[in-house]
């Protein structure tokens, strides 16, 4: 009874011994593989777009309006007689305009037009001032006004709305044509509310 109990039990070892290799070798096939690091990917490329400035938020630049000219400024001296009776001498700033005879005005300058322009219906500035129709002529709007001791004006007793000035060099020196206009409103063909107070002349020979 005990010899097959003796030939089977080598057989059995033999089994065993046959399992237990093969769960060591599946043990060091996987160990290996457990110890390396996940595999990882570097990430893509930036867009060469997304390294560029958008030009839709770039600031927008834009250029200063241009600066109005005076076509002159000094003093000057009457040349008719009206000029020597309404206002003497007179002194021209950038916003203020100085008469011996005591008016001033205190000016802003809103646009340089030419001596072909109307400052209203059929009225030219080269018209009245005996100036070229290419000559240009600064349009000043009076912001404040000083009247003369009898207390007349360009305008006489109204108001004056706006000046006009040009400037050209002739033989006596520089000479300045001023207009005087009543109204509120900008001269110009349309206009409804403007006329022609005066138109005088003055030289300087600087």
């Amino acid at each position: 009874m005990d010899l097959p109990i003796r030939r089977f039990a080598p057989a059995c070892l033999a089994i065993a011994c046959l399992a237990l290799g093969s769960c060591v070798r599946d043990d060091r096939a996987v160990a290996p593989g457990a110890d390396q690091p996940p595999a990882t990917s570097a990430p893509p490329p930036t867009p060469r777009a997304s390294l560029e400035p958008d030009p839709a938020n770039a600031p927008i630049e834009r250029a200063a309006p241009p600066t109005l000219q005076a076509v002159a400024l000094g003093r000057f001296e009457p040349v008719d007689p009206v000029a020597g009776a309404m206002t003497g001498a007179l002194e021209i700033g950038d916003s203020r305009i100085a008469c011996d005879s005591g008016i001033v005005f205190v000016t802003e300058r809103v646009a340089i037009v030419r001596g072909g322009d109307e400052f209203s219906a059929g009225q030219r500035y080269a018209d009245v001032m005996m100036v070229d129709a290419l000559q240009p002529v600064e349009l000043r709007r009076v912001l404040d006004e000083t009247r003369a001791d009898d207390g007349r004006g360009l305008c006489g007793s109204m108001k004056t709305g706006f000046l006009a000035l040009s400037s050209q060099v002739e033989q006596d020196g520089r000479v300045v044509k001023l207009v005087a206009l009543q109204g509120d409103g900008i001269p110009a063909a349309t206009a409804e509310d403007t006329a022609l107070c005066a138109a005088v002349t003055y030289v300087s020979e600087d």
